[in-house]
């Protein structure tokens, strides 16, 4: 499938960008998308309750629980993204340790946590500075969809993320294979 294709060539040559950003402002867009998710609290009840069959209590659960990863990782961005780390020095030489994202990662999702699970793979890759294909499950792409909009208009660049719903095979399984994927996140 030449999408695949076309989605990382653009993706691996935006991630550079989106990493300079720095863990603060990859923070502050997190947690914008989460006060988006809040916002967006019923519209994400019905697609869950349609799409995957939740009920409403379970599918107000897991809009929270996708807040919370959003609002876990952009902590994780500021604290380990935002800046090096000063090393001890015993000879007086000048150390430091930065964390960087390492390319492009494939997040594929399960139908089971539609958005729970998919949010936290996406904002756990995002927050580290790397660009993210997403790959809902073939049974909830929708849910997936509205979360990938949201995400989009919080300020996640679109040339970061990218959402490629499909096939199993014919979509996650190039993703996989993929020389140009440096990280893939299941369930």
């Amino acid at each position: 499938m030449a999408l695949v294709g076309r989605a990382l060539a653009s993706l691996a040559g935006a991630q550079q960008a989106w990493d300079a950003r720095g863990g603060r402002e990859r923070a502050a867009i997190l947690d914008a998308v989460a006060d988006a998710f809040e916002a967006a609290t019923e519209g994400f009840v019905v697609r869950l309750a349609r799409e995957a069959g939740k009920t409403r209590m379970a599918a107000i659960a897991e809009v929270r629980e996708s807040v919370d990863f959003c609002r876990y990782y952009a902590a994780c961005a500021r604290s380990h993204f935002a800046e090096a780390l000063a090393l001890p020095s015993p000879t007086g030489e000048s150390n430091a340790l930065s964390l960087h994202g390492r390319g492009v990662f494939a997040c594929i999702s399960p139908w089971n946590f539609p958005l729970a699970i998919f949010t936290g793979q996406v904002a756990a890759a995002l927050a580290a500075g790397n660009a993210v294909v997403a790959k809902p499950a073939e049974q909830t792409p929708l849910v997936a969809a509205q979360a990938v909009r949201l995400l989009l208009q919080a300020g996640v660049p679109a040339d970061a993320l990218h959402f490629l719903p499909g096939d199993g095979a014919q979509v996650g399984g190039r993703l996989v294979a993929d020389p140009r994927v440096a990280g893939v996140a299941f369930t």
